[in-house]
């Protein structure tokens, strides 16, 4: 079975998506066929610029019960695979036509949706081309989304059938009760070797290897997995730190949000990205707080989202008071796919995420 997904039919927007803000780098005309540049030699052991950045286009949306869905193309990338602490290069390989990208959302409040899952059928009028549970993954323009590559039987156009499941990820407040239910739907793709040959791409010459990140895509028809600044963070934002530039934020609320069991204050962690402030989902966290010497609380912080605090990494503790120690370790990495740029980062090729301790202000 190879692995690509599903979507279906709704009002359909069709576009290109360029990058918002990139400056210093040149643009090229189109692709050299079959070529991409090299991965960049002595990468840091962190986020990086990359050394190309390439647009996309808009094939379509679509909705069904709770979920919107979002379909894009571009070239075939490369990219890298994440299994526990395994980290490992897909190439592109021959008859890999376009990677297809899905974002799929909750449109009352366009909060994009991790830990779904989501599988690809292509049809076209001879019948079934590929399906494929395709890659939860990591971009710096796009930051978390599906994709994977594909080969296509010529230029025509496709029916392209997505799917997720129901989320697997804790659900508070307005979200306790959505998302419970798998959801398919349709969507038209019209692929052409010359209209994928005019997508953008831009060179990042000098700047390919250095520490930071290309700025996120102008995506005006869907929205941003960046996690809410630190100012929107409801709560006590007591403290922050980094790890292999996962940026981990802890907020404390007086009482669990709804849907959550339990007596006393809630410990929040959002984890993003370092210079985009992208969700890093899919990870296992621990955490422990210290109180003049002694373990007030010791245990994992549960994947959950929240209206408010967004994907995030939560439990219940008695309290967290002014001058505990708050102890943050990364157990497993998250477990998505990256794109050029994030594979050294958020444990990446080494597979580390040091732990972070936080004296609570």
């Amino acid at each position: 079975m190879n692995r690509r997904t599903i979507l279906r039919s709704g009002g359909v927007v069709v576009g290109s998506l360029g990058l918002a803000g990139c400056t210093g780098l040149l643009e090229t005309e189109q692709r050299p066929t079959g070529r991409i540049p090299p991965i960049p030699e002595n990468r840091p052991d962190g986020v990086y610029i990359p050394s190309h950045v390439e647009g996309m286009d808009m094939s379509g949306m679509a909705s069904e019960g709770d979920y919107k869905f979002g379909l894009m193309y571009s070239y075939a990338h490369r990219f890298w695979n994440v299994n526990a602490d395994s980290v490992s290069l897909t190439e592109i390989e021959e008859g890999d036509d376009v990677h297809l990208m899905t974002v799929v959302w909750d449109p009352e409040t366009n909060t994009v949706l991790p830990d779904t899952g989501l599988s690809v059928e292509i049809s076209d009028d001879t019948g079934l081309v590929s399906e494929e549970a395709i890659y939860p993954m990591l971009s710096q323009p796009m930051g978390f989304h599906y994709g994977a590559n594909f080969g296509l039987n010529g230029e025509k156009t496709y029916t392209v059938k997505l799917s997720v499941g129901a989320m697997s990820t804790r659900r508070t407040g307005a979200f306790a009760d959505r998302f419970a239910e798998p959801a398919t739907v349709e969507v038209p793709f019209e692929y052409s070797e010359s209209a994928k040959n005019e997508i953008m791409l831009k060179l990042m010459e000098e700047r390919a290897a250095t520490a930071g990140a290309v700025d996120p895509m102008g995506m005006e028809m869907m929205p941003s997995s960046a996690a809410p600044a630190e100012s929107e963070l409801p709560g006590r934002v007591v403290g922050s730190s980094m790890s292999n530039d996962a940026r981990l934020i802890a907020t404390v609320l007086d009482a669990p949000p709804a849907g959550i069991d339990g007596d006393g204050q809630y410990l929040a962690v959002s984890a993003r990205t370092r210079y985009n402030r992208m969700i890093l989902p899919a990870m296992a966290l621990d955490g422990t707080v210290a109180r003049d010497g002694k373990t007030v609380f010791e245990g994992e912080l549960v994947r959950t989202l929240d209206p408010d605090l967004n994907y995030h990494y939560g439990a219940v503790v008695d309290s967290v008071e002014s001058g505990d120690e708050l102890t943050l370790s990364v157990t497993t990495q998250p477990q998505t796919a990256r794109h050029e740029g994030y594979e050294t980062a958020f444990g990446g090729l080494k597979g580390e995420m040091p732990d972070v301790t936080i004296t609570v202000e």
